[in-house]
């Protein structure tokens, strides 16, 4: 009995005990998923309307610290964390009105390429000069999300966090890619630079090349960023014009404007004639053109008589040409349409939207889709066709580049009219049913890259705000507020040079993916080689 006792005193002694440290270790185990998804959380908050776009550097350091060394299982996971940290966040607008499932399925599906490119970063961790595989890794990642599934969803692209930042101009070097890389690259060298002190303090020791690297990987893009500054210009190459945009309103936010589509083209109609009525009392200077947001005009002016009695009426009030976001049919097809309205002959031309929104102007998965929620299809009940051409519109001499909303986010769309001749770039768009969302500030952040990109003036007409003038050096001039009804007039430089970004195009983004190619290669090869060293 007596040694019983004792057993069952030392079994009760040492479950105590053993208990707090079982704890902490758990607790020690969870540190680097925290950080994972902390760090995307940081990321996030490095992006619009917030000016903090630094802190995606300590974002990527935090990246590369959970990451280094890791195996593939865990660095999936821990590149998913960080993706899921990043995106839930950044798109929470794509639920305002469609509830969270599709939001979700949306950040999950979006997480996975983060995920993989976790895999790619833990696996190329220990090469010589791992920062600068590692960065173009994360670039590959953004090429892939920019393409698939259902041609892409670019969005949250590291250069769109970086409208106010110092590396900006290195988008007229090399275009988004480039743009990202270096932040990305920064955020690495920060990493590795820090981690050599740390090693260095401990071991009394400094490996010079590992050392020359991170500081490399600060530097040259910091370098970079400021030597690019020459690219970047607002002087007129081909004199000035001047534009006006309107933002009509709606009649109220969310999904139900569309069925008040008459109420949005009036509203529009009447702001542009409040516009004609101030150039006439000279309280502002008369437009060479004026310029509509996507779908203020849901109402197809070609086959009803009376919403093209009003666009006529508006376009002889101001008398200069006018770009209408429409919504045609023709043909048995669905357009999202800019359509170039002249005040004596009417529509004159037009341009059809290229990169259809998935879920939003088109259904994927249809029948699949119907089978889980009817409520879905029956938000998209037809199918909007895809244009084939770009769309310049002569608008009173001047060349003006139409890129409708959603297509701002897609490299290929926005130069695309750049190289077809555009002096400026005009972004119509319709952010009503994302109601005060920060995604008019994210699409905001992307037309200013696109002007230093492509050195344009970037006009953003929206339905609802906000609307605003970018100059060719990325900064805002004009800007309306949100919900309201107001227009802006401005002088702008027209401008025809084109910058390296727009003569390289894709070679840029082919170049990295082909680095970080050749540095997954390498980890490859190096563990095939440790593991016959291994065997042997």
């Amino acid at each position: 009995m007596t040694v019983t006792a004792t057993s069952v005193d030392e079994s009760d002694t040492a479950g105590p005990e053993a208990s707090p440290a079982s704890g902490v270790a758990r607790l020690v185990r969870l540190v680097p998923a925290l950080v994972a998804a902390l760090s995307g959380v940081l990321l996030y908050v490095s992006f619009p309307p917030r000016t903090l776009w630094w802190l995606a550097l300590p974002a990527f350091a935090g990246f590369a610290w959970v990451l280094r060394g890791r195996g593939l299982k865990a660095a999936f996971g821990l590149g998913y964390l960080f993706g899921l940290g990043f995106l839930l966040p950044l798109l929470v607008w794509t639920g305002v009105e469609v509830g969270p499932g599709p939001w979700l399925a949306l950040v999950a599906a979006e997480a996975v390429f983060i995920g993989l490119v976790g895999v790619g970063v833990a696996a190329v961790s220990k090469l010589p000069g791992w920062p600068l595989w590692a960065a173009a890794l994360w670039i590959a990642g953004e090429a892939a999300r920019a393409r698939v599934p259902f041609h892409g969803f670019p969005w949250g692209k590291i250069a769109f966090g970086q409208a106010d930042g110092v590396f900006l101009p290195l988008a007229a070097v090399g275009g988004t890619p480039v743009l990202s890389f270096a932040v990305v690259l920064c955020g690495f060298g920060l990493y590795e630079a820090v981690r050599l002190g740390i090693d260095g303090r401990r071991t009394r020791t400094v490996r010079r090349s590992a050392a020359v690297v991170a500081l490399l990987s600060v530097a040259v893009p910091v370098v970079g960023a400021l030597a690019a500054r020459t690219l970047v210009s607002d002087k007129a190459e081909d004199g000035y014009a001047t534009v006006a945009v309107i933002q009509g309103n709606v009649p109220r936010a969310g999904l139900e404007f569309n069925a008040q589509r008459r109420a949005v083209l009036d509203y529009h109609a009447r702001e542009t004639e409040r516009l004609a009525a101030e150039v006439k009392a000279g309280k502002i200077a008369k437009p060479d053109f004026v310029l509509w947001p996507e779908n203020s005009s849901d109402v197809d002016p070609f086959a009803n008589a009376d919403a093209r009695a009003v666009i006529d009426k508006a376009a002889r009030a101001i008398g200069v040409p006018i770009s209408v976001g429409g919504v045609v049919e023709r043909d048995g097809k669905l357009w999202n349409e800019q359509i170039l309205w002249d005040p004596t002959k009417g529509p004159t031309d037009t341009y059809d939207k290229r990169q259809i929104q998935p879920f939003g102007e088109y259904l994927p998965l249809r029948s699949l889709i119907g089978a889980i929620n009817s409520n879905w299809t029956s938000m998209v009940r037809q199918d909007f066709s895809r244009g084939t051409k770009p769309g310049v519109f002569d608008m009173a001499g001047t060349k003006v580049g139409l890129v409708t909303c959603y297509e701002a986010a897609f490299d290929w769309a926005v130069r695309s009219e750049v190289t077809d001749g555009a002096q400026i770039i005009s972004v119509p768009s319709n952010n009503a049913t994302f109601d005060r969302s920060e995604m008019t500030y994210q699409q905001l952040a992307m037309s200013r890259v696109r002007a230093v990109e492509h050195s344009r003036t970037v006009t953003v007409p929206v339905t609802s705000g906000v609307s605003a003038i970018i100059m060719p050096d990325g900064k805002i001039t004009q800007k309306t507020g949100m919900f309201v009804a107001d227009h802006l007039v401005q002088k702008v430089p027209l401008r025809s040079s084109e910058t390296p970004a727009t003569r390289l195009g894709i070679l840029p983004e082919i170049a990295l993916v082909l680095v970080a190619a050749g540095g997954l290669g390498w980890a490859i090869a190096s563990g095939v080689r440790g593991r016959r060293a291994g065997d042997a």
